[in-house]
């Protein structure tokens, strides 16, 4: 009956020496290696035992010291494999959308760089090495690192590991380097934009985006119902976005709260025209063909190429539309935490980026100096009215003085 082997066994004696191996430590004489054998947390749950075999026995003595001391031996599983394992329960607990940028931040991004690696040797400067080399913009690298922090979270849960290094991995700036508020369209570019489409679906669509800020996915999924014509007002609650296999799946708002836009007089003869003939329970906005309506096939079915070319815009997007909107809306005089709850903003932070308050203020800064000091003249020494620009520092002062409609002009 076979049982854990004697002390006299040639697998508990070291062949080099003749002397008796450490406990913990056998030879394996079919592999020419020392081997160590440590029992630790299975993936599965439960214990499980895994073995390491090394060419010196100073290497087996190192390697069991450490597996001692408290590391785990799942631990040297690679990312790779441990990603295998785990996935499913990451992919379960997100958006489908979610899960398709995670699944296309593995496949591009960490798997090819940190995959073979072992869980207990990857650390944050190794991250921080590989996102310099990563593909894509700010938005591409926080998925990737979203993903990797999300696998070795469940690492560090299942004890494989003792900490999760991506948490200390800075994420980048998810500012955008040109203002939201200079992608906005003017509201001539608007009916250009508009008059361009020729009349029907599209322009019904590309409409409702510019004038209630709604994400695409959002003017997918409107139905009639949720447009009440005599209030004026029009419910979003609810989003189509794509799945894994790129299906469009029906869920909550990104902010998972159901909101009211308005349905301004400009949108309510696209809205009329979409909702004739239909059922409360029908799309409002449907294709050519009748079938769903998305970003993807309305910038195909309009021209998206050739319409912002037209208008001067090249780098126009679709939601540049929402940009419009928001920004439109502060220029109206909509305070910060209405424009938040008509975009569905997460915190005004977001929200404030679409502000122009700042854009004036050296403007009615200098305006309201230069007022104050024009009522005040007369008070001032002739000496100090000579010296007053050149004492002063800033470009405001050295200018010619202009009246306070000039400069808000």
């Amino acid at each position: 009956m076979a049982g854990r082997p004697s002390r006299d066994s040639p697998t508990r004696v070291d062949p080099r020496t003749g002397r008796p191996l450490p406990e913990g430590i056998r030879w394996r004489a079919d592999r020419q290696r020392y081997q160590i054998r440590v029992v630790g947390p299975s993936v599965e749950g439960g214990a499980a035992e895994r073995s390491r075999t090394f060419l010196t026995l100073a290497e087996a003595k190192r390697e069991l010291a450490k597996l001692v001391a408290g590391r785990n031996p799942n631990g040297s599983m690679t990312l790779e494999q441990w990603h295998e394992k785990y996935w499913p329960a990451i992919e379960s607990s997100v958006r489908p959308a979610t899960a398709r940028s995670y699944g296309v931040a593995w496949r591009l991004r960490i798997r090819p760089a940190l995959g073979r690696h072992r869980l207990e040797d990857i650390t944050s400067p190794m991250i921080e090495s590989a996102m310099v080399a990563w593909s894509g913009g700010a938005s591409a690298k926080n998925d990737a690192l979203a993903v990797l922090s999300r696998l070795l979270d469940g690492a560090r849960r299942s004890r494989f590991i003792d900490y999760n290094p991506a948490r200390e991995v800075k994420r980048p700036s998810m500012r955008e380097s040109i203002s939201p508020v200079s992608r906005a369209l003017t509201l001539d570019q608007i009916r250009e934009l508009l008059e361009l489409v020729p009349d029907g679906v599209y322009r019904r669509y590309l409409a409702a985006l510019v004038y209630t800020g709604m994400r695409a996915g959002e003017a997918t999924a409107l139905r009639v119902g949720d447009v009440d014509f005599e209030r004026g007002i029009i419910r979003v609650s609810r989003s189509l976005s794509p799945g894994m296999r790129g299906e469009l799946i029906e869920q909550s708002p990104k902010s998972h709260k159901s909101r009211e836009v308005p349905l301004i007089d400009a949108l309510r003869p696209y809205a009329e025209a979409a909702a004739r003939g239909k059922r409360p329970n029908d799309l409002l906005f449907d294709g050519a063909d009748g079938g769903r309506l998305t970003n993807h096939n309305a910038r195909r079915g309009a021209d998206w190429e050739e319409l912002r070319t037209a208008i001067g815009r090249p780098n126009l997007r679709i939601h540049d539309l929402r940009h419009t909107f928001a920004t439109i809306l502060f220029d109206a005089g909509a305070s910060a935490p209405d424009v938040q709850a008509t975009l569905g903003h997460s915190s005004l932070q977001v929200t404030e980026r679409y502000s122009r308050a700042r854009e004036g203020v050296a403007l009615r800064a200098g305006a309201a100096l230069n007022d104050a000091m024009n009522k005040d003249e007369g008070a001032l020494p002739e000496m100090d009215q000579q010296r007053t620009p050149a004492r002063l520092n800033g470009t405001l002062m050295a200018q010619p003085r202009r009246g306070p409609e000039e400069i808000d002009r």
